[in-house]
């Protein structure tokens, strides 16, 4: 059940016998290549869909994320860490008011983890400085650190997954976009590690957006089994967190 696909009574009637709800979070960035642009995002919203008829009620993707690093690629888009914190506050903010009690935050975006739980962390805080219990239940999954997933991408890329724009969530991305693939020459095929800071070191340090990467072993096939992983894993911290 997708929030932007229903009426406010249907969700007044989820509500009436539920208070749990997965809200996906990305990012729109680079991804080297051959990888989209909205790939942190589209990943997360991706497996969301296959929860969509399973009982789980899918808020709108927040689609931008803390991404500074990869400005000096065009496309890419960044909100500040305050201001990710505040949107994320703001949103839950509005929903525990409407009778939400639970949230499962499922990411896909290795530059948000940090300020996902800065933000929860405040949001607790906000209830403990006022002497009063939050009531709430905040959960985030990163769909690529999944024990499924993560396993798979192991049997599947070995160390070729890298870091960013990996065959992982490259797979994933042409998976549910066919029409998007590409075979563009890589060189190196596969990238190198390293430490990334502002967006001027990073593009001055891999040069072509990818860290440790070799995004040629992606595959529609691939993606089909990682979505069906992801999928599985995401279910299994529903279960636990809606409960």
């Amino acid at each position: 059940m997708k929030l932007q696909l229903s009426t406010w009574p249907e969700i007044e009637a989820w509500l009436a016998e539920h208070d749990a709800i997965l809200i996906p979070i990305g990012s729109t960035e680079q991804h080297g290549p051959t990888g989209l642009i909205g790939t942190d995002a589209l990943c997360p919203e991706i497996i969301a869909d296959g929860l969509s008829e399973r009982d789980v009620l899918i808020g709108p993707t927040l689609s931008i994320g803390m991404a500074q690093h990869h400005l000096a690629f065009p496309g890419s888009i960044t909100l500040r860490p305050t201001t990710l914190i505040a949107v994320i506050r703001d949103v839950v903010a509005s929903l525990v008011a409407q009778g939400f009690r639970r949230f499962v935050f499922l990411n896909g975006h290795g530059g948000n983890i940090a300020t996902v739980q800065a933000a929860f962390a405040e949001i607790y805080a906000d209830a403990s400085l006022a002497g009063r219990a939050s009531g709430l239940r905040l959960e985030l999954l990163n769909w690529f650190q999944g024990r499924r997933v993560t396993e798979l991408s192991r049997e599947l890329f070995g160390d070729a997954e890298g870091w960013h724009a990996t065959p992982s969530e490259i797979s994933l991305t042409w998976y549910a976009h066919p029409d998007k693939v590409r075979d563009d020459d890589l060189t190196p095929r596969r990238a190198p590690f390293g430490a990334i800071r502002d967006a001027a070191d990073y593009r001055s340090t891999f040069p072509d957006g990818r860290i440790g990467s070799d995004p040629s072993l992606a595959s529609v096939e691939h993606g089909k089994r990682l979505f069906e992983a992801a999928v599985e894993d995401a279910l299994e911290l529903w279960n636990r967190a809606s409960r």
